[in-house]
């Protein structure tokens, strides 16, 4: 499943802002106001909807993190990536996003269908834990975030991610663009 429009808008839980209503956008706000009301963030630590923009041969493309959470000085601590299918399978895609990520790389990031997840370390690509218990609390994501080795990515292995980004974006946008041909 891809993200599109269902018509009318909702009220964002984070920004107080009219958003428009996605097949995605109710799980966002529901993400959104656990992790506030049930996980402890503070609601101004989390950003919808951030673009994570990155260069395949002279042109700009971009790839969306449903939710972001930031430290106080704004550096980014973890991705949500959303997914349609068994979380574990968009591990790599979900890694290059949090390695890409303007201000980054982010040392952890989730990928969920939201009745299960995965919680990865960034540096390694490794799974730290799975089941929805894997989305930490606010005290817990700043230890772990702590606790992981961030290094800025070379100018090689930036192009690198940014490949293999483009593969799944691409593989995305030619499969689940306005309609799905499966000849």
């Amino acid at each position: 499943m891809h993200e599109v429009s269902l018509g009318g808008t909702l009220l964002d839980y984070l920004t107080g802002e009219q958003v428009e209503r996605t097949t995605y956008e109710d799980l966002r706000q529901a993400l959104a106001r656990m992790l506030v009301e049930e996980k402890g963030y503070p609601s101004d630590s989390l950003r919808p909807r951030v673009d994570i923009p990155f260069h395949i041969d002279g042109e700009q493309q971009s790839r969306t993190a449903d939710l972001v959470a930031y430290d106080e000085s704004g550096r980014p601590l973890l991705l949500i990536i959303f997914c349609a299918g068994a979380p574990g399978t968009y591990d790599r895609e979900s890694v290059a996003s949090a390695r890409l990520i303007p201000g980054g790389p982010a040392p952890l990031v989730v990928v969920t269908d939201t009745r299960d997840a995965v919680l990865l370390e960034t540096s390694r690509g490794r799974v730290l834990a799975n089941g929805m218990a894997a989305l930490p609390t606010w005290t817990d994501l700043r230890a772990k975030a702590e606790a992981v080795e961030q290094r800025p990515l070379s100018a090689e292995a930036r192009q690198r991610e940014e490949r293999i980004l483009h593969a799944y974006t691409g593989f995305l946008k030619t499969c689940c663009g306005e309609s799905c041909d499966l000849k």
